[in-house]
């Protein structure tokens, strides 16, 4: 019998598994298909590897202006997939190491819950005392005629191609779209972009949104345009009464997430759900006292990062004996929680953008009185020398009353590796007079964030 039970070796569940044995407890992880979960296997990790291929070829022919001549730049898609295979089977490989070093227990196949302290795979029960479900999500299914046809592809098929279209419709412009988007673009394939609602990226502030589009120049876009059905030669959509077909030779659908919570006994527990997974609080604690549930099955942020979080707020809830059901008491010691403002994203688009905390779109509808403030990137001499008139801004959010930093937001090359520090001046409640005291390396980049912040939060 294990101290704990994981159901998904994802993200969440590896890393709440890694800190529990460094927490002194026994652990046996379930797995039903590659360990790693969604993320390392069909998407943080490989799409990466394709779109930094993707990238080297983009600047390879655009070279030019910073001096260096290249001629015959080639891509070759055979290639970049056989890189991202081996990007993948080595992390994979040291992952599991990982496991094994700690002392985790790795058990292969369908998780089947009984109770709320037994699961049972295969021929194997599984005894513990507490149960942790990081069964993940799956892409929603696209409700139309055609989407099973032999020219639809969704993002694990994208990651396999070994060869390009010369067109391709892409359904749906979240992150998922807006990356393979910018993957096909770079690599000379003709993009349409199709999205029901009026503007990309609807997790973003709008006015960088917007910004985020006009950037990818030579995707184009579709929106307000709901897809009827898709057929042979590409995707019959409209809106406002109007309809047209897209010609397309491939047409790859990047819909919105649902959680996993079917298929595997987890009615029997009767857990509380919503439709977007199921319910905890802020330490990942469902109505069970002895059952958590971490990542995109809990619907409160769909990030490999965040589900890493709630992994370990999880883990250091259980060790800690803080079990008890949502309301009731726990012990007095200190245990972290998560802290959903603060969690940043990043889209790894051609430019990058993220961000961390609220929009001015989000202050706006919750009654909060902002001021906000715009900094282009290339104010920074950084960003101008290696990136010249490439798009980039930075943009900050800050209350007007007591001067808080509330979000800031960012399009442009690298701004995914600087937004972590605006998640510590989320947590910390930073002032922008705290950020203006901060002392930011020059020439970086990251200096437009102090800036954003400084100029918005004008005198307090």
């Amino acid at each position: 019998m294990a101290d704990v039970v994981v159901i998904g070796g994802g993200p969440g569940g590896y890393t709440c598994a890694g800190r529990l044995r460094a927490l002194g407890k026994t652990v046996t992880v379930v797995e039903r298909g590659e360990f790693g979960g969604i993320c390392l296997n069909e998407g943080c990790i490989p799409s990466k590897s394709l779109l930094n291929s993707a990238k080297l070829y983009a600047h390879a022919r655009e070279a030019a202006r910073f001096g260096v001549t290249v001629e015959g730049a080639r891509f070759d898609p055979a290639v970049a997939v056989a890189w991202k295979r081996e990007v993948v089977g080595r992390l994979r490989g040291s992952l599991v190491a990982l496991m094994q070093r700690l002392g985790v227990e790795i058990v292969t196949g369908e998780a089947e819950i009984l109770s709320d302290h037994a699961v049972r795979v295969g021929d194997r029960t599984l005894e513990a005392g507490d149960l942790v479900i990081a069964t993940g999500s799956r892409f929603a299914p696209l409700p139309v005629r055609g989407v099973d046809g032999p020219n639809v592809i969704w993002a694990r098929e994208m990651l396999e191609l070994t060869s390009m279209p010369r067109r391709i419709a892409i359904v749906g412009a979240g992150a998922v779209g807006i990356e393979a988007a910018s993957y096909f673009s770079a690599v000379g394939v003709e993009v349409h972009l199709i999205e029901m609602l009026p503007e990309i990226a609807p997790f973003m502030d709008s006015s960088l949104a917007s910004a985020l589009r006009r950037a990818m120049k030579t995707v184009t876009f579709h929106l307000g345009s709901r897809v009827e059905a898709i057929e042979a030669g590409g995707v019959v959509c409209g809106g406002d009464g109007k309809k047209e077909t897209v010609a397309a030779d491939l047409v790859m659908v990047c819909t919105g997430r649902k959680p996993n919570v079917e298929g595997f006994g987890l009615e029997r527990l009767g857990l509380d759900l919503a439709p977007n997974g199921i319910r905890v609080d802020e330490r990942c604690r469902t109505n069970l006292p002895h059952v958590w549930a971490v990542g995109d099955v809990n619907g409160v942020s769909l990030f490999a990062h965040s589900a890493a979080r709630m992994g370990e707020v999880a883990a250091e809830a259980i060790a800690r004996g803080a079990g008890a059901p949502r309301g009731g008491a726990h012990d007095a010691a200190y245990v972290p929680r998560v802290r959903p403002h603060a969690i940043p994203w990043a889209l790894f688009g051609i430019p990058e953008a993220a961000g961390c905390g609220l929009t001015e779109d989000e202050a706006k509808r919750n009654g909060i009185a902002v001021k906000c403030a715009m900094v282009p990137m290339r104010t920074s001499g950084r960003f101008l020398a290696e990136h010249g008139d490439s798009p980039g801004m930075a943009k900050a959010v800050v209350a007007r009353e007591d001067g808080r930093v509330l979000g800031v937001h960012l399009i442009g090359d690298g701004c995914s590796e600087m937004i972590w520090g605006v998640a510590a001046a989320l947590e910390m409640e930073l002032r922008a007079k705290d950020v203006r005291e901060i002392v930011f390396p020059h020439p970086t980049v990251s200096e437009v964030i102090r800036d954003a912040v400084a100029a918005a939060g004008g005198g307090g």
